[in-house]
């Protein structure tokens, strides 16, 4: 083997050996479903197979309930996300920042109620985000029903940042308080009411364990969570 051959073989197996430390980089596992209630299944583009108690949640997957049914999902670092009946919600981008904790996981709310309990990571590392606005979460718990051209956010616990998508953004500060962001005709507004017209709690009745909170206790993200390179498994 001359030196060229060598000076192009080097590189080439450090990006093996990078690869390596990242074992199924497409199907890293970032939670699991801890409650499941009739019709919960993992939709794609080929194929569409029913989700059951125990099963692993990989990036970018979309999860979706039928009628009558419920889950919640478990998140490495312990977010947990009930959905009601009929909901659709897509693991947008989860990073690993390390074991227990993302450095950013996006989460897209499609349609259907959720209540959502943040997790261990730093509260700039959530983004939800819905077809109308975005929500932003620091310490919360969250119910939130996203409509055809209605999006409604009510705060449980701790504080939230809702914005629609053209940048008006209420704060929630005290439980109770809700944003609610319509689209009539093109036109977007976004109001704030003190007393929520609706909450998630109707649906904590639907499966034993919906509305409690749990920890993932399987929490083996590949590592290095990043190489220092840009390279971040679970990315």
């Amino acid at each position: 083997m001359n030196w060229r051959h060598t000076v192009l073989l080097v590189p080439a197996l450090c990006l093996v050996a990078g690869f390596a430390n990242c074992p199924a980089h497409a199907q890293v596992r970032v939670g699991e479903a801890a409650v499941v209630k009739n019709q919960v299944e993992r939709v794609s583009a080929s194929a569409t197979t029913q989700i059951n108690v125990g099963d692993g949640l990989l990036r970018d997957e979309v999860v979706h309930t039928g009628l009558g049914s419920a889950a919640r999902l478990v998140m490495v670092d312990h977010t947990n996300l009930s959905l009601g009946p009929n909901a659709t919600i897509k693991l947008d981008r989860t990073v690993f920042n390390d074991e227990h904790t993302y450095r950013e996981i996006a989460i897209r709310l499609t349609t259907g109620a959720f209540r959502f309990v943040t997790g261990n990571s730093e509260k700039e590392a959530y983004k939800i985000t819905t077809s109308l606005g975005t929500i932003g979460v620091r310490g919360t718990i969250l119910d939130i029903l996203s409509q055809r051209g209605k999006l409604t956010v009510v705060l449980q616990e701790g504080a939230s940042r809702v914005c629609t998508i053209g940048g008006q953004c209420i704060e929630l500060l005290q439980p109770g308080d809700t944003a609610v962001i319509t689209s009539t005709s093109g036109k977007v507004t976004i109001r704030k009411f003190n007393t929520p017209p609706w909450t998630f709690a109707a649906n904590c009745a639907a499966a034993a364990g919906l509305c409690a909170v749990t920890q993932f206790a399987d929490a083996a993200p590949p590592a290095p969570y990043d190489d220092g390179s840009g390279m971040l498994c679970g990315r």
